[in-house]
């Protein structure tokens, strides 16, 4: 910030751990006091109940705890676009500013949920550990896959990311539906208003929709067997909205083809069964995770702070 003198940088809170781009950036402008995501929240120091910002990554957020620890804290910096951990009532009830990163990694994401797709549908995963393994050397053939070109791909959540999940799949689609809430008035696409009947009609469903409680478990036993044994489903949303029991057993019993999971329910354990699946693709939520966009997505955290700081209008509100 201009004109910021060593004396007069606000305190601000990295909690938990952040990107070290960021954590070098903030410390450019502020006082930072790190604090863990899993600290004793009684026991923090006169000097960081001081602090007026909070930043954290999404999967961090920021609970009512938090807040009432910190009794000067002004906004809360997320580093991510899902502000489903933070408790958003709280903080308008407190007068708490909370911004997000929206836009700036649509893209990515898009990308990695087009990539499990491919990934999923055509066994590249299995295939690459049948050949690494020396197995398709001594004779022994893959199993043959599904095929992308000319399925019904259903976007659940139809939102920034679901849109650019969508555009990329137009010309491969055979039909592009989508459940939403609500139907959204300018989609080019179809839509289904009921959850099972959306899944009964696609192929493929990628899961793109926000989180939160409203979300928890929207992908149920039901939606699974209705998307059926020749289905797949990749998620790139949160692990929260797919009741992952459910998924297990589905995947175990072939009741689906196979899943691309890049979200899980309780990051970073995974289900343990998952990892011996061939029909399963894996990665440790890497949505977002380019150089180039965690460094937008940095400078995007630091704008809302700088707006905040110097008395303007924020960049990403929510609230």
């Amino acid at each position: 910030m201009k004109g910021m003198t060593q004396q007069n940088r606000p305190p601000v809170v990295a909690y938990g751990p952040l990107y070290p781009y960021l954590i070098e950036e903030l410390e450019r402008r502020f006082t930072v006091h790190a604090v863990a995501a899993d600290a004793d929240l009684s026991a923090l120091p006169f000097d960081v109940r001081q602090a007026r910002a909070l930043v954290s990554f999404g999967s961090v957020g920021a609970s009512a705890g938090i807040m009432d620890a910190l009794p000067q804290l002004e906004i809360i910096g997320l580093f991510s676009v899902g502000y489903d951990k933070v408790d958003v009532d709280h903080a308008r009830t407190n007068g708490i500013r909370v911004t997000n990163t929206p836009d700036v990694l649509t893209d990515d994401v898009a990308d990695l949920a087009v990539g499990l797709l491919y990934a999923t549908v055509r066994n590249i995963a299995a295939n690459d550990r049948l050949v690494r393994s020396g197995a398709w050397a001594r004779g022994e053939r893959p199993a043959l896959s599904g095929r992308v070109t000319g399925s019904r791909i259903g976007i659940l959540g139809l939102g920034r990311i679901g849109r650019a999940i969508a555009k990329r799949l137009e010309w491969q689609a055979g039909e592009i539906l989508y459940h939403n809430r609500r139907e959204a008035a300018d989609a080019p696409y179809r839509y289904v208003a009921d959850p099972i009947d959306f899944a009964r009609q696609s192929d493929v469903i990628m899961v793109a929709t926000s989180g939160g409680p409203e979300a928890a478990k929207l992908v149920d036993a039901a939606m699974l067997d209705a998307l059926g044994q020749d289905g797949a489903i990749v998620n790139i949303s949160r692990g929260s909205v797919i009741d992952e029991d459910a998924l297990v057993a589905a995947l175990a019993d072939r009741r689906i083809a196979g899943a691309g999971l890049d979200v899980f329910a309780n990051e970073p354990d995974v289900p343990s069964a998952l990892l011996t699946m061939d029909h399963v693709v894996l990665q440790p939520h890497q949505g977002s995770a380019t150089r180039h966009t965690r460094k937008a997505m940095a400078d995007l955290v630091l704008a809302n702070l700088d707006a905040h700081f110097a008395g303007d209008p924020l960049v990403t509100p929510v609230v």
